[in-house]
Parts: structure tokens; sequence; C-alpha cells
């Protein structure tokens, strides 16, 4: 399921269970809005107010460092490409086949994973084709001492590659989480449940929960998307690659 659609559900939720505190009071005996019994609410409401925050706080610290890490991930690949299609350059001629495949790697790994960003990606669009870059690499016939120097560079370059793509594919979240998504908009609907019980029943208060509760599926949506940083709105950006590409084969 997107991010958009969870973050619609949420508001549905948050927003429907302040519509349905307001209609509660007409329903409750009037014992149950006593004085002392809102007074109880307001309290039990403020410290499940507290955690709520308190948790989306450590799940957005932790999205954002999933986020962070993807695009830091991102940046070093870029950098690995360049200095491996410099070090195939002092290779010599017969590397120009192996570069070429570094190039048509990265160009496809652009193409597919932010021409479109309608299409959501299942992990972060690291350059494909590695194994045949390696055995081009590994095809390699040197032909003096200082070739053969080349090569082992460049193939340990590729192999950090490989082992690079690798741990940005193994990063991607898995849906390993709802429980504390569920517990969280659980929370925030009971606090809105209460919101509309002690809340006067005009235009300018349902106005005021529907911002407030449109806020609160806001932040849900940036969480979700900031854990999955190479698919959906927010994606990392694809500059790196592209500074990368535009110094591929000179």
């Amino acid at each position: 399921m997107s991010s958009i659609a969870i973050s619609s559900i949420v508001l549905a939720c948050v927003f429907g269970g302040a519509l349905f505190g307001m209609f509660l009071p007409t329903r409750l005996p009037e014992d149950h809005l006593s004085p002392k019994s809102t007074d109880l609410m307001k309290m039990g409401m403020g410290l499940l107010g507290t955690m709520s925050a308190m948790v989306l706080g450590l799940m957005f610290a932790s999205a954002k460092n999933t986020y962070d890490t993807g695009k830091a991930e991102l940046t070093a690949l870029s950098a690995k490409l360049v200095l491996l299609d410099r070090v195939l350059a002092h290779y010599g001629p017969d590397a120009q086949g192996a570069r070429n495949a570094l190039r048509e790697a990265v160009a496809r790994a652009l193409d597919q994973g932010w021409s479109d960003r309608s299409q959501p990606s299942s992990g972060p669009p690291a350059p494909r084709g590695g194994e045949v870059l390696y055995d081009k690499i590994q095809n390699l016939s040197p032909a003096n001492d200082q070739q053969r120097s080349v090569k082992s560079q460049a193939l340990n370059i590729a192999i950090d590659l490989g082992q690079t793509q690798w741990l940005m594919l193994e990063q991607q979240p898995r849906p390993s989480a709802p429980l504390f998504l569920n517990v969280i908009v659980f929370w925030f609907t009971m606090i809105f449940i209460s919101f509309g019980i002690l809340a006067p029943r005009n235009g300018t208060v349902v106005v005021t929960l529907f911002v407030c509760a449109l806020s609160v599926s806001g932040a849900i949506f940036l969480i979700l998307e900031m854990y999955s940083p190479f698919s959906g709105v927010i994606r990392v950006s694809s500059d790196p690659l592209r500074i990368a590409l535009s110094h591929l084969g000179q």
C-alpha cells in the first residue's frame, strides 16, 4: 500500500474519531460529562498526547536517518563509479568495452530509477549489469606490470561497487513496523475523540479539527516516504549519478 493511501486512511480514522466524539455527548448520560469526568479525561488525553508525540518523534528520527543513509550511500556509489572509470582509462584502449558497459549501466539506472516518478521502485536504482562489467574487466589481458596493477585495482573497485549496491538493497525497510503505526494511529484517534467530546459543535471547530487531523496524516506520510528513499514521492536526488555519468568516458 502506498504512503498516500496509508496517510489517507490515517486522516479518515483521526478526523472520523473527532466527528464521532462530537456525536457522543448527545448519547452519554449527563454525569459522564461532569467537571470531574472531563478533568480526568483531559489528564488521560494529556498523558496519551505526550506518549504519541514521543513515539512520533522517534519514528521521524529513524525515518530521517534512513533517508540520509540512502543519500550518502548513493553519493559514495557515484564517486566509486567515476573512480572505476578513471582507473580503466589508465589501462588503455583495451578497457574501452568495460568503460562503455559502465556508462550504459549508469544510464540504465537513471532511466529506470528517476525517469518516471509515478512508477514505484522496489529498491535503490543502483547501476545494474555489475556481473557483465566484472566479467569484462576480468577478461582483460594485461601486457605489462602496469596493466596488471590497474586491472587488479579495477577488480577491487568493481567488487566494492557490488558490495555497496547490495548493502543499499539490504538496508531497504521491510514491513516490520505496522504495529507501531497502528498503535500511534489508535492513540491519535482516541485523542481526537476526546477533542470532539469537549469541543462545541460549530463550523470553526470542525475545520480546526480537520486541519489538525490533516497535519497528523501529513506527518505519517513524511515518515513513510523517508523510509523509502528510492521510491515514492520524496526520492533521493539523482544528481550524484547524473554528475558521475557526465564524467564517465572522458
